[in-house]
C-alpha cells in the first residue's frame, strides 16, 4: 500500500493568501542546496522591529540554515505612524508585518505570550509585569521545539539595550539555554517535545546608536554578512532592507544599501566560537544518524538539475523523501527531519509546477451556514500527476475524483461544504479570551508561540506524483479583483451571524445628561433576527431596555439607540452590548484593519465599552486640534462637551482667534512637515491672548524647525520619561491656576493611568517657563519636565510630556479633569 504523505504549506504566502509557493529555477537551486544544511539558528529580541533583519537573511540565505525570530511581544504598546490603531489591534497589525519580512528574508517568526505593557526602564519591572517564569517556559518551549543549534540575542541583559523588554529578552534567552536541556524545567512540555541543548548563545553585539563597532569585551567572532547572491539577484543587504522596510506601521522604511557589513557575535553562553558562528557544529546530513545516503542524493540532484525543466528532478526528489521518511522514527532528530520532510516536499511541488488553491465565493461565513468554494489546480510541466481526491478539511465534505492532469490546462472544479454549526468563529487565538496587563491567556500548549494559528477550515488534495501519494493541504482563501491593484487574497473568515459595535470606546459624563449611545448591528449570515440589550450597573439607566432587529440580507447593518443616563456622583462602569437570536447569545463585536502591506485583518472584540460620571468644570469651548500620529485625543475631548475642528492646513490659514484653544497632537511636529510654516502664526495666535498647548513630540524634527523654536521661549525635548503609572507625582506649586482652575486637582486625579506617566519630557527649558509636577521612575532623580507653563503676552503656552494621549481615550477621569484645566486656563 502506498504511504501517504500530508503537508500544511505553511510560507507566509500559502497560509495568508492560500496559494502554493512558486520558485524560479534559480531559486529552487538555491533551496536544493539549502536541502544540504541541516543546521538551525534561532534570533532572539523583545518586539516587531528589533530583529536584524540582515544577519536573518545571512542565516537564512548564505548559510541556509532554518532560522528564526522569537519576539516576545507583538508591539501591542507602540503607536501606530499610519493610522489609529493601538494596543491588540497594533499588535495583530505588527504581528503580520513581520511575517510579511520573514517571507523575505527566509526567517520563521515566533512570539510568547508575554503583553507589550509600553516602555519600561528596567528588567525587573518588564519580567515582574510579564511573570517570570511563564514567559521563560514560551522561550523554554520554542527551543525544544525548533531545536536551534545557536542562539542570537540582540540585546545585552543589561543597561545598555535600552529597554528593559530589550535586557529581559536576553536575560531569558540565557536562562532559557540551560532550562532547555534540564528535563526537570517544564517537565509538562516533555509530552510533546525533548530537552534540547544548544551549543551556543551569542549576542548580536551593537554600540552607541546601532554602530557595529568592534567589541571592547569578551570573545567574539567577525561576521561578513553584505555578499552578493546571484541565484537571488541580490545581496543580503538589499534583501534585509526590503524586509525591514516591512514595518510600516514605525516607521522603518530602509533604503536597499550595497557593499559589505562586518557584524560581531560576542560570546554570552555555551562553548565559544573560534571562527564561525556554526563551529563545532555539524551542518551536513552525517549529523543525522542514515544522512549521508540522503546528502548524496542531493547532490546529485544539484550536478544534474536542469534550469530549462526543473521537473526533470522530481522523481530524484521523491527518492530523497524516501529516504528522509526513513528517519522519522528519531525522536531526537525529529525537528529537524520534519523541517527537511518539508522542504522536499515544496521543491518536488516547484519542480513539478503544480499549483492549486481553494477559493470560497465570499469572504466569510457563519457557522451552519453553507458556501460555494471553487478548486482551481493547474500542472505547469511534464510530470506524472494525477489527482485522486479533494477533502475539505472541518467540514463533511470530500470527493473522490480520477483525474491525470494535462500540461497546463487547468482543471476547475466547484463544491459546496456546510460549515459545522459548532465552528468557532475566526479570532486570533490569543485574543479569546482577555488578557492581563503582562500576558495574554493561551492554553492550548501547541498554539503557543505561533503567529497566527493554522486555518481550521482547509482543502485537502490527494496527488499521485511519479506513482507515489502525496497529500497537501491550503486554507480557503477568498479571492478578488480590485481594479487598481489586480488580484487580491484575503483570509476567509468564520463570523457571529450577528455582531454588535458600541460607537465609542468610552462615554464621558461631565454632568448628568443623558447621552445616545448608537449600537451598530451586523449580519454574518441572511435572515438574522432577534433582541439587542445595553447591560449597565445599578446606578445607571438605560433606555429602552431592548431593540428587536431583523437583517435580511448578509452584511447588512443596523444602527439602534439607546439613551444611557448617569448617577449624580462619580462612577465607572463597563457597558456590555448582547445580542440574542434563536441560535444563542453573541457578545462580540467586530472591527477590520486594513492596509496594503499585510491581508484585510478582522477580529471580533468583546462589545464593551467604558462609561464615566466625572466631577468636571470647564471653562472655554471651541477647539482648533491640530492631530497627530493616530490621534485619538479630539474625540475623547468631544465627549466631554467641547467643540473641535481639525485644524488642515486649509484651517490654519483661517482666523485663529475664534479658538478657545489650540491643541497639538502627539508628534504632529514630527509627522506634518507643513506645521513648520504656521509656527510665527501659533505664536501669535498665543500673544494676542490665545491658549496653545502641545502635547509630547520627539528631538527628530522635520523641515529645518529646530525644537527650540516650538515655543514662544526655548526648550529642548530629551527622552526622559517615567514609565511606571503608579509613580508619585509632586506638586511643586500646588496653588498654581493648573491644578486649582476650575478643577481642584489631587493625588487622586493620577489614579488609574495607564502604561505609562508620559514621555519624551523636556531637558532644558528657559526661565520664563514654569514647572508644575515632579516625578520620578524608582531608584532614578525627580524630573520637572512634564509640563512647562509660560505666559507670552496675553495668552498662555503649556508644553506637555504627560500621556494624555493614552489617558483620554482610556477613560481616565483625573486626566479628563487635569486637561480641562489646561485648556481653561486664563479664562
Amino acid at each position: 500500500m502506498k504511504k501517504t504523505l500530508t503537508i500544511l504549506l505553511f510560507f507566509y504566502c500559502t497560509v495568508l493568501y492560500g496559494q502554493t509557493k512558486q520558485l524560479s529555477s534559480s531559486e529552487i537551486l538555491h533551496q536544493l542546496n539549502k536541502l544540504n544544511v541541516v543546521g538551525t539558528a534561532l534570533y532572539v529580541a523583545a518586539h516587531p522591529d528589533d530583529e536584524n533583519t540582515l544577519f536573518i537573511t545571512w542565516l537564512s540565505k548564505e548559510k541556509m540554515v532554518r532560522s528564526g525570530y522569537i519576539a516576545m511581544t507583538r508591539g501591542d504598546g507602540g503607536q501606530n505612524l499610519i493610522g489609529s490603531e493601538q494596543g491588540e489591534y497594533v499588535g495583530y497589525l505588527r504581528t503580520h508585518e513581520l511575517l510579511g519580512a520573514r517571507s523575505i528574508d527566509g526567517g520563521e517568526q515566533f512570539f510568547t505570550r508575554a503583553n507589550d505593557f509600553g516602555f519600561t526602564k528596567t528588567t525587573d519591572e518588564a519580567l515582574a509585569t510579564w511573570g517570570k517564569e511563564q514567559i521563560l517556559a514560551d522561550l523554554v518551549w520554542r527551543i525544544r521545539k525548533f531545536q536551534p543549534d545557536v542562539m542570537i540575542n540582540r540585546f545585552p541583559p543589561d543597561s545598555r539595550a535600552g529597554h528593559g523588554h530589550h535586557s529581559a529578552s536576553a536575560q531569558l534567552s540565557e536562562e532559557a539555554f540551560k532550562a532547555a536541556a534540564d528535563p526537570n524545567r517544564f517537565p509538562e512540555q516533555l509530552a510533546f517535545v525533548k530537552p534540547w541543548q544548544a551549543k551556543r548563545v551569542v549576542w548580536n553585539s551593537f554600540s552607541p546608536n546601532f554602530q557595529n563597532n568592534q567589541p571592547n569585551e569578551g570573545a567574539f567572532i567577525k561576521i561578513q554578512l553584505g555578499d552578493y547572491n546571484p541565484l537571488l539577484g541580490k545581496s543580503y543587504t538589499e534583501i534585509a532592507a526590503e524586509a525591514r522596510s516591512m514595518h510600516k506601521s514605525q516607521g522603518f522604511g530602509s533604503a536597499r544599501t550595497r557593499g559589505q557589513r562586518i557584524d560581531y557575535a560576542l560570546h554570552k553562553a555555551g562553548e565559544p566560537a573560534q571562527n564561525d558562528l556554526f563551529d563545532g557544529i555539524d551542518l551536513s546530513w552525517n549529523r543525522i544518524e542514515g544522512g549521508a545516503k540522503i546528502e548524496n542524493l542531493v547532490k546529485n540532484i544539484i550536478q544534474n538539475f536542469k534550469f530549462d525543466n526543473p521537473s526533470a528532478s522530481v522523481s530524484a526528489l521523491i527518492e530523497v523523501y524516501n529516504e528522509i521518511e526513513k528517519l522519522e522514527s528519531k525522536p531526537n532528530q525529529l525537528a529537524i527531519v520534519s523541517q527537511k520532510k518539508k522542504e522536499v516536499n515544496d521543491l518536488i511541488l516547484s519542480c513539478a509546477g503544480l499549483w492549486f488553491e481553494a477559493n470560497p465565493s465570499d469572504y466569510s461565513v457563519a457557522p451552519n451556514d453553507r458556501i460555494k468554494v471553487n478548486v482551481n489546480i493547474v500542472k505547469r510541466s511534464n510530470s506524472n500527476i494525477s489527482l485522486n481526491k479533494i477533502t475539505f478539511k472541518g467540514t463533511s465534505k470530500d470527493s473522490s475524483i480520477t483525474s491525470v492532469l494535462a500540461y497546463n490546462q487547468p482543471l476547475n472544479l466547484p463544491f459546496e461544504i456546510q460549515i459545522p454549526k459548532n465552528q468557532p468563529i475566526t479570532q486570533p487565538y490569543w485574543l479569546i479570551e482577555k488578557h492581563e496587563k503582562g500576558f495574554y491567556k493561551v492554553e492550548n500548549q501547541e498554539l503557543r508561540g505561533l503567529p497566527i494559528k493554522p486555518a481550521d477550515l482547509t482543502c485537502r488534495y490527494d496527488f499521485t506524483i511519479e506513482g507515489k501519494s502525496f497529500s497537501f493541504e491550503t486554507p480557503l482563501t477568498y479571492k478578488f479583483v480590485e481594479p487598481s491593484d489586480g488580484e487580491i487574497y484575503r483570509y476567509f473568515e468564520v463570523r457571529p451571524e450577528v455582531t454588535a459595535n458600541i460607537a465609542d470606546r468610552v462615554y464621558s459624563f461631565g454632568d448628568n445628561q443623558p447621552k445616545e449611545v448608537l449600537v451598530t448591528l451586523k449580519s454574518g449570515k441572511k435572515d438574522v433576527k432577534g433582541s439587542v440589550t445595553l447591560d449597565v450597573p445599578n446606578g445607571w439607566k438605560i433606555e429602552p431596555l431592548s431593540h428587536n432587529f431583523e437583517l435580511k440580507d448578509k452584511y447588512e447593518e443596523k444602527k439602534v439607540s439607546f439613551k444611557l443616563t448617569p448617577p449624580s456622583t462619580a462612577s465607572e462602569i463597563t457597558i456590555k452590548a448582547i445580542a440574542k437570536t434563536e441560535n444563542g447569545s453573541y457578545d462580540r463585536g467586530i472591527a477590520v484593519v486594513e492596509y496594503k502591506h499585510i491581508p484585510t485583518l478582522t477580529l471580533f472584540p468583546f462589545a464593551e465599552a467604558k462609561a464615566l460620571r466625572i466631577d468636571l468644570k470647564k471653562k472655554g469651548n471651541k477647539i482648533g486640534y491640530i492631530a497627530g500620529a493616530g490621534d485619538e485625543v479630539p474625540a475623547a475631548l468631544q465627549q466631554i462637551g467641547y467643540s473641535v475642528t481639525q485644524l488642515t492646513v486649509n484651517e490654519l490659514e483661517k482666523d485663529l482667534s475664534i479658538y478657545d484653544a489650540i491643541i497639538v497632537g502627539v508628534r504632529a511636529y514630527n509627522t506634518e512637515d507643513r506645521l513648520k510654516y504656521y509656527q510665527d502664526k501659533l505664536m501669535k495666535y498665543v500673544e494676542n491672548g490665545g491658549n496653545m498647548v502641545v502635547q509630547y513630540q520627539t528631538n527628530a524634527f522635520y523641515g529645518g524647525l529646530k525644537v527650540k523654536e516650538m515655543g514662544p521661549f526655548p526648550y529642548s525635548i530629551g527622552r526622559n520619561r517615567v514609565t511606571d503609572e503608579t509613580a508619585q507625582t509632586q506638586f511643586i506649586k500646588p496653588n498654581h491656576p493648573l491644578l486649582n482652575t476650575p478643577n481642584k486637582i489631587t493625588s487622586k486625579d493620577f489614579e488609574g493611568w495607564t502604561q505609562e506617566r508620559g514621555l519624551y519630557f523636556a531637558d532644558k527649558w528657559s526661565d520664563k517657563y514654569e514647572t508644575i509636577f515632579s516625578m520620578k521612575d524608582a531608584g532614578e532623580t525627580e524630573q520637572e519636565g512634564s509640563l512647562l507653563y509660560a505666559k507670552y503676552g496675553k495668552g498662555n503656552y503649556i508644553f506637555t510630556g504627560l500621556a494624555f494621549f493614552r489617558q483620554l481615550p482610556a477613560g481616565v477621569s483625573g486626566a479628563y479633569r487635569l486637561f480641562a484645566n489646561l485648556i481653561s486656563v486664563g479664562k
